[in-house]
């Protein structure tokens, strides 16, 4: 009784205040919630909100999926089977529209990777720290992020052009309504970020072995060269990626080719970037959007993809062949003979014949022993399948989308040869140059070079070079498009490719389209967007 006669007691205590008196008093808030003013006030949390901004990367349109078939497709390295309907034939013969569900999802997936490292960046000015070890690990935070934003930044500015610009969080929570802001102030903010980033001294070369995966600062100066490089200031892309080539960093490339593409890849010194398989699962943080938008708790959350199924041929998905245009890239004049030579790459890079060079068994680790790659004659379209990222040389047959494969986003011979092209560009086509190409080459077993030539020839090496280097790492799109030859060189191909016969590079394609999601949101892009596409 007596607890009862309290708490009425309590109830008149209460209904007796005031009016004057203010209601936040009696506003008590959960220290420990979920809340946005109150949780993230350690370095615990804030290292779970930098991993958030991370598991991003795997979201739809980026590389739990979609990744790779935008790129592979649009850029010709990969063409599309009998199986692969819908988004992505789409974009394999250039046929989308503002409506394209993957465009759309690379598009929402790398804004929120802005919205969730801007609250990275918001929470962090609001929290200071008073232990030294705190103050360290939010310094290393904070340059992650912002790389992780260039990233974004990176990937929309190239591919969209001019794009609302959001750096602060609190913006991005009271004006959802940005307009477009010009490519080059994009471009000058992604220079900052990674600066800001590259300067940050808490930030590591290399990681501790429960930490692999993290942007280190290897991977912020590679992106910064990167960035320069796309922007054509050559002297400030070589500065940058030379750094690479020395101490403190140890980079070097792996003895084995195939070795970057297998499931052993997680520590080859060649990688500078990856987005990690078995790591980042550790973290907690594979994809609740793996694949189809569900299904991550058939797949244990796996933090790459399904590529190895979907590109894959035994008993499984069949959706793209390697192209024709590929395949026959591999094949060139040897300077020295004037003769056809077949590059020792393309038996690391697709199922094929032997003479196209490609591997023609599999299985070699299986217990029954290597098998004959199945050739299909009868189809028109050709029967080349992908190798690389594969790995039918340790099973038959697959069984489930999951891969086992870390995704390369920046490796050590994707660097050298982008400073090869920076000192190209510079009218240096000399020792430097070529050394970079031919080690990049000799790692393979091509023959090496004795001459560049003038910068012409230089240029045409290196572009064979990153295209048979690269083939199936989503890079000859973006090639191709900052060289400025995309149109000619898709329609070349695509016209000669067997039932094809058709051009379908338009003027428009140089930018993908403005998506209908955001248009139909954001009144202020959507007025800015002309003829309906960009």
């Amino acid at each position: 009784m007596k607890k009862y006669i309290y708490q009425l007691l309590m109830i008149a205590v209460l209904m007796s205040i005031a009016p004057g008196c203010k209601k936040s008093r009696l506003d008590l808030v959960d220290q420990s919630a979920y809340a946005y003013e109150t949780y993230f006030n350690n370095i615990t949390a804030l290292n779970q909100a930098t991993i958030a901004s991370y598991a991003t990367l795997l979201h739809p349109g980026l590389w739990a999926r979609e990744y790779y078939y935008i790129f592979d497709l649009m850029g010709h390295d990969a063409k599309r089977a009998s199986f692969l309907l819908g988004a992505e034939q789409e974009l394999g013969d250039y046929s989308f529209g503002t409506n394209n569900a993957n465009l759309s999802s690379l598009w929402g997936s790398l804004y929120r990777m802005i919205f969730r490292t801007n609250l990275v960046i918001d929470r962090a000015a609001a929290w200071n720290p008073t232990a030294t070890v705190d103050r360290a690990k939010l310094n290393q935070y904070l340059a992650e992020v912002k790389f992780l934003r260039a990233y974004a930044y990176f990937h929309l500015v190239v591919l969209w052009g001019d794009v609302p610009l959001y750096t602060d969080y609190q913006t991005t929570l009271n004006n959802n309504y940005l307009p477009r802001t010009a490519a080059a102030d994009v471009w000058k903010q992604i220079e900052k970020d990674l600066t800001e980033a590259q300067a940050t001294a808490e930030l590591p070369v290399v990681y501790p072995a429960a930490e692999l995966g993290r942007a280190t600062k290897g991977a912020v100066t590679a992106l910064l060269g990167k960035v320069y490089l796309y922007q054509k200031k050559w002297a400030a892309a070589q500065t940058e990626l030379e750094k690479l080539m020395g101490a403190p960093y140890t980079y070097k490339l792996d003895p084995s080719y195939d070795n970057v593409f297998s499931t052993t890849n997680q520590n080859t010194p060649e990688n500078i970037f990856q987005i990690m398989n078995q790591q980042w699962t550790d973290w907690a943080i594979g994809s609740p959007y793996y694949m189809f938008g569900n299904g991550a708790e058939q797949v244990g959350k796996q933090t790459h993809s399904g590529r190895a199924m979907e590109y894959g041929f035994n008993d499984n998905w069949k959706n793209v062949y390697i192209s024709n245009a590929a395949v026959k890239a591999f094949t060139y004049t040897h300077p020295a003979t004037g003769l056809p030579y077949t590059d020792p790459r393309a038996k690391s890079t697709f199922y094929g014949t032997v003479a196209t060079g490609g591997e023609t068994v599999f299985c070699q680790q299986c217990p029954t022993g290597p098998k004959a790659y199945p050739f299909d004659a009868a189809d028109p379209q050709g029967d080349y399948r992908w190798k690389k990222y594969e790995y039918y040389h340790l099973v038959e047959k697959y069984g489930d989308p999951k891969s086992p494969i870390n995704g390369q986003v920046i490796r050590l011979a994707d660097v050298m040869l982008m400073l090869a092209e920076a000192q190209i560009q510079q009218n240096n086509t000399g020792n430097a140059p070529l050394a970079l190409i031919d080690s990049v080459r000799s790692r393979s077993g091509a023959f090496l070079y004795t001459s560049l030539g003038d910068k012409t020839n230089a240029m045409n090496i290196l572009m064979r070079e990153r295209q048979l280097e690269l083939c199936g790492e989503q890079s000859r799109y973006f090639d191709l498009l900052r060289w400025g030859i995309i149109k000619q060189t898709i329609n070349a191909e695509k016209a000669a490719e067997p039932g094809t016969g058709t051009q379908p590079f338009q003027d428009k394609h140089l930018l993908f389209p403005i998506p209908d999601a955001e248009k139909n949101y954001n009144p202020n892009v959507a007025k800015a967007v002309k003829n309906g596409w960009n």
